[in-house]
This record gives structure tokens, sequence and C-alpha cells, in this order.
């Protein structure tokens, strides 16, 4: 690369070092964010939100209405995304329906996965980062080393209770994920949501819903020793899912008007008009 002048390498240093401080600061951002995440997520904590947050008593609305209330929100566990969740929601979607026509409830599954962000909400709680986003794993077992910064698991208790540190915990071979408790977040509590509202979305659904935030497991095949056979074939359409999670977050715009009839008579199709949050 070749400057015009001294003034002009000045001036394009200092443009780098402004892109790498903003870089670096994330970075640590989101280190931060998953220290507090993996010290807090412990197995007593998971239960009390499932209890809490299961009664489903905060809020009636539909779907769509769910999109619009997200968008106000960027997911500060993401160093990749630093649009409007909507957008996102879209992107993801559309990207599946384009390679997978006949698959209908996966792009519907495109647009709802990261509802459960709402928790970030004032009617939701308002929650903090760390107890709605970021990578999800078992409780109530040994924190995998696979799992995104590992070394903070040191400081949450679980690590040193010997009924949740071994590789089953309180859990058995095959015993089924549907059966793990996980660590709390958007994930678990739009399953939740989807479950108990009598959602008609195929398990693979509910099943991606649940896991694709459990990078654990469909990056590196840890807690397989937990699957059952259902899990298995789950998986699969979690792994294709997965693709299209992390790669259709570009900056090309989604026309939300000229989709929106399509996406809310996927609603009507496998969601009652008004759900209970």
């Amino acid at each position: 690369m070749q400057f015009a002048s001294i003034k002009h390498f000045l001036g394009k240093l200092e443009e780098w070092m402004w892109d790498y401080n903003a870089e670096s600061e994330r970075q640590m951002s989101v280190e931060q964010f998953y220290r507090t995440n993996h010290i807090n997520q412990t197995y007593d904590f998971v239960k009390r939100m499932r209890e809490d947050y299961g009664k489903l008593n905060r809020v009636e609305m539909s779907i769509w209405e769910c999109c619009e209330l997200l968008n106000e929100f960027v997911d500060e566990s993401d160093p990749d995304l630093d649009e409007p969740q909507i957008e996102h929601l879209l992107q993801t979607a559309e990207a599946i329906r384009k390679d997978y026509p006949n698959e209908d409830w996966l792009h519907l599954t495109g647009l709802i996965h990261d509802l459960g962000k709402v928790l970030l909400h004032p009617s939701f709680g308002a929650l903090p980062q760390w107890a709605v986003v970021g990578d999800t794993f078992p409780v109530g077992c040994a924190f995998d080393e696979s799992i995104v910064h590992h070394k903070y698991f040191k400081e949450n208790p679980d690590y040193y209770n010997s009924a949740y540190n071994t590789k089953y915990g309180v859990y058995s071979e095959g015993c089924g994920l549907n059966n793990v408790m996980m660590s709390w977040g958007h994930d678990d509590y739009m399953y939740l949501v989807a479950k108990e509202n009598k959602s008609t979305l195929p398990s693979a659904g509910l099943f991606i819903i649940r896991y694709h935030s459990f990078y654990a497991l469909h990056r590196a095949g840890a807690y397989e020793h937990l699957m059952n056979e259902e899990d298995v074939e789950n998986l699969k359409w979690l792994k294709i899912f997965n693709k299209y999670d992390l790669y259709s977050k570009s900056k090309v715009r989604i026309d939300v008007e000229k989709v929106k009839p399509y996406y809310l008579s996927l609603i009507k199709k496998y969601f009652p008009e008004k759900l209970k949050w």
C-alpha cells in the first residue's frame, strides 16, 4: 500500500487504530458478559426462572406484536449483530425460505427463534443481558470445556458441587435433552411459550428454538451422551438452521411490509391468535 504523504499515512494510521480500539472494546465487553453469565447461571437460578416465567402470566399478544416489540433491542453478546432484531429475524427466515421453499415450519422457526429476547423489555422484568442472550449450556452436570470462555465457570458455585460437576450430574445417559435444564435465556423462554401455548410446530422446530444457542452441542459435539433418538434426528435440522442463523446477518434490507402477509399466514397456521407470555 502506498501513501501520498506523511499526513496521509498518519491519517490512515489513526483510522486503523480507531477501528482496532473499537473492536477491542467490543471484544472486552463480550468477554465481561460471559464472565457474568457463567458465574450466575446455576442450577438453582435456572430452576427459579423456569418456575417464574413458566407461569406465562405477564402479557398476552400475538407473535407479530412480539416481533415489533423486539425491534427495540440489540444483542450485546453478538459482536456481529448491531442492527434491530426484526432485521435479523427476517433475514434468517427469508434465507431459509429461498433454499427450503416447501418447509414452511422452518421459515416460521427462523422468524420466531429469537423472540424470547423480549425478556429484556420492562414488561418482562427487564432482565440483564446475561440472563437473556449468549451461548447456552446444560446446568446440573459438568460444564464442558468447549463452552465459550469456560474459565469463568470456576467462579460458579455449581463448579464445586459434587451433585452437579460430574459428566452426568443429575441426569442419565440418553435421558433426552427435553429432560435437561439449560442455562436460562431467550431460547428456553420461547420454547416454553411455544409449547405451553400449544404450537403445532413439529418437534424439530421446537428443538431449534430451544437449542439454537447451544453451540457446545452443534459445533463441538458435547453432551451427546444425554441425547435420545429424537434429539439425534432433530439435531440434523438444527445444524441446517444454524448456517442461516449465523450467515444471514447481512446488510441486505428486508421489505417488511412485502413479506409480512406470508409470515402472518404461517403464524395463523402454527399458533393461536394471541399467546400468553
